[in-house]
């Protein structure tokens, strides 16, 4: 070779080698310039739904909302190592020492596929994969692939390697509209992630890759031979040994049911709760089935189960009638059972919430607390138990009630008496005197906000009202007048825990504490010999007071205790004519279930607010009971309107009391009466 060749042999490689250094430079400053470029970028939104939670009182599960998409999000340090291992077995075990694209894995996986002529292995890292399923779709193009690597690195510029890895354990999809190893864990195996063994861990990591073939919903044998394939490649990655796979391959697994998913508890309040969070509270419905809230409420579901089972126990399964309960704490107003229906499943209609049915005979306590309050109405007030014809509407209108049964003493009867039997009569005679405008603005200070009319008919129940908001005027009575309005939401809660809302309830004094109590003392005596609820006394051990209510088509129990009030209503919802033997069944359920949830509560006696005082009273007279007159009862009064007339001229009237009832007291029944009557005298 001349000289002058060589020398343009070497101008010619120097040229070349140039060229590729400059080339060099330069594709590095644009990856450079590239990757700038994408730190720069905003990722596009992604919006990973989440299951919320509608929890009880307690904390208890009622029922979960999703958009098809079952999932709950947690920390990475809420899920077991074993199952952070496995995944990264399985899935991407460079995981830690790549940045988004595993080059390495890439040219081994294009190297195994060529040998073979056909895709046998993949090379997608864990955060292609988190990209795909947060930003892409699984279209199998060119494009969608570029798309995907770049955004992986946009990811690992972004987030830290453990961040990435928590989000891809959240999104991953696990079968059967489960995505999230939360999620997975509790479908599959009814634990939290954090308890997962690593048997269960590799069984669930071996599912993503296709959970058609590898759910052991659908192919037992293909799960178990996807939980071994994941134990060994732990083994070959050095995640755990040999031994610890055989012992995790052999360990028995014991899978949830997958029949159709967890039945919701308390259909009817999970209805009305969802209606609160979206028409009262601003909840979006993007946010209530996708955004991962907890929505803490008022209901107890041990009385919730309670209230199903009685009602269930007295229902005739293949009967047209309906039921409604409805308990209602009054101390808060907390609504601690709902049951809207007889079967949730036949008809979704919530009758606890509905005011289309008549009350009947239940809204006259609310007449007499009235009558009570305007000071001219004691226990002892009487009017004659006959059939009577009232006027109104100055002379131009005239109405003439009558007694169920046609039953009447013919005979004067006190407010006590007139409670405990149900005198319609007395009930007229009552609103007649105080005025119905009068009891309207009563029932509406007790937070009944249906139509009413003033009208002598209104004594009887005969506009329509709800069971809840019976419920809640009868707390009200038994909260010594302080109204709460009921309360169903406690507070609203984000996934990540921060207050969305907080329900703030506030207490009004509604009507003075000691005519609401002398109502309740009075109302004891339904439950007596010879009111109307005393067929269903021996079934509750401890202080009630309530009123029955009957109509052509319903049937009412409402009562209280000091812990709890509770309406009961049954019918058909087609105003059909109820039975003898249906118009009976509304007492039993109140009873069973107000002695069944409050069971393990000591009985507790109705407190007796000041200004209040009792005295002895000659029942033929309605004087103060002296020891010439020994047929006499302890009443009580507000004081100030307590008689001062004695019974007879001669001895000393009996002791009188500042405060009726003894503290370790359990029920002011008759016995209890005559008890304390002959200790006095």
């Amino acid at each position: 070779m001349t000289r002058t060749a060589s020398k343009k042999k070497v101008r010619w490689l120097s040229s070349i080698a140039s060229f590729l250094f400059v080339t060099a430079v330069v594709g590095v400053l644009c990856a450079i310039l590239y990757l700038l470029y994408l730190r720069n970028q905003t990722l596009p939104v992604a919006i990973v739904a989440q299951t919320s939670y509608i929890l009880d009182y307690h904390g208890d599960i009622i029922d979960t909302l999703d958009a098809g998409q079952n999932r709950q999000v947690v920390k990475l340090n809420q899920i077991a190592p074993s199952v952070i291992n496995a995944t990264l077995a399985i899935e991407d075990h460079r995981f830690y020492n790549h940045y988004g694209i595993d080059l390495r894995g890439l040219a081994r996986a294009v190297a195994v596929n060529v040998k073979n002529m056909s895709k046998v292995q993949g090379a997608s890292t864990l955060t292609q994969q988190l990209a795909r399923n947060l930003y892409l779709n699984h279209d199998r193009t060119w494009s969608r692939k570029i798309n995907e690597a770049t955004l992986a690195i946009q990811l690992e510029m972004r987030f830290t390697k453990d961040e990435i890895l928590e989000k891809y354990l959240n999104q991953i999809y696990y079968g059967h509209a489960t995505y999230g190893i939360q999620a997975a864990s509790r479908l599959y195996f009814a634990k939290d992630a954090s308890e997962l063994t690593l048997a269960e861990s590799a069984l669930l990591a071996g599912v993503p890759k296709g959970p058609k073939y590898y759910s052991p919903y659908m192919d037992l044998d293909n799960a178990k031979k996807r939980q071994h394939t994941v134990l060994q490649t732990m083994v070959l990655h050095g995640f755990i040994t040999s031994d610890e796979a055989k012992h995790a391959y052999a360990e028995p697994l014991l899978y949830q049911s997958l029949s159709g998913g967890r039945p919701s508890e308390a259909p009817y309040f999970r209805d009305f709760i969802k209606q609160i969070a979206l028409d009262r509270l601003g909840i979006s419905e993007q946010l209530l089935k996708e955004g991962g809230i907890k929505i803490y409420t008022t209901l107890d579901l041990n009385a919730q189960h309670h209230a199903e089972q009685v009602i269930a126990k007295e229902m005739e399964e293949e009967s047209e009638l309906q039921t409604a309960l409805i308990a209602v704490d009054p101390r808060n107003g907390y609504i601690k059972a709902m049951v809207g229906g007889t079967d949730y499943s036949k008809n979704q209609f919530n009758r606890t919430l509905a005011d289309t049915r008549q009350p009947g005979s239940s809204f006259k306590p609310i007449v007499y607390l009235t009558a009570l309050s305007k000071n001219e109405f004691t226990p002892l007030t009487r009017y004659r138990s006959e059939p009577t014809l009232f006027t109104y509407d100055e002379g131009r209108e005239t109405y003439m009630p009558s007694n169920f049964n046609d039953k009447y003493t013919h005979d004067l009867i006190d407010m006590r008496h007139a409670i405990a039997r149900s005198d319609n009569i007395y009930a007229v005679q009552t609103i007649m005197n105080v005025g119905p405008e009068e009891v309207i603005t009563m029932a509406r200070a007790l937070g009944i906000k249906s139509a009413m009319k003033p009208l002598p008919s209104l004594a009887l129940g005969t506009f329509p009202v709800s069971p809840l908001e019976m419920a809640s005027a009868f707390g009200t009575i038994a909260n010594l007048g302080a109204r709460v309005e009921p309360i169903a939401v406690l507070r609203i809660e984000d996934h990540l825990g921060n207050l969305l809302y907080e329900a703030k309830p506030t207490v009004q004094q509604v009507i003075a504490a000691p005519y609401a109590y002398v109502l309740t003392h009075m109302m004891e005596s339904v439950f007596e010999p010879g009111g109307t609820g005393n067929r269903v006394a021996s079934m509750i051990k401890r202080p009630v007071a309530g009123k029955t209510g009957t109509t052509d088509t319903d049937a009412w129990m409402v009562g209280f205790t000091p812990e709890l009030s509770v309406a009961v209503w049954v019918g058909h919802d087609k105003n059909r004519t109820i039975t003898s033997v249906e118009s009976h069944k509304a007492a039993p359920i109140f009873a069973q279930f107000l002695e069944q949830t409050l069971e393990p509560v000591p009985p507790k006696i109705f407190p007796i607010p000041d200004g209040v005082v009792s005295a002895y009273i000659d029942v033929a007279t309605g004087t103060i009971a002296t020891a010439a007159c020994p047929d006499s009862l302890l009443e009580v009064f507000v004081k100030g309107t307590e008689p001062t007339e004695l019974c007879s001229e001669h001895g000393a009237p009996l002791k009188t009391e500042e405060t009726p009832l003894e503290e370790n007291s359990t029920s002011e029944r008759s016995w209890w009466r005559d008890l304390k009557r002959w200790w006095a005298e």
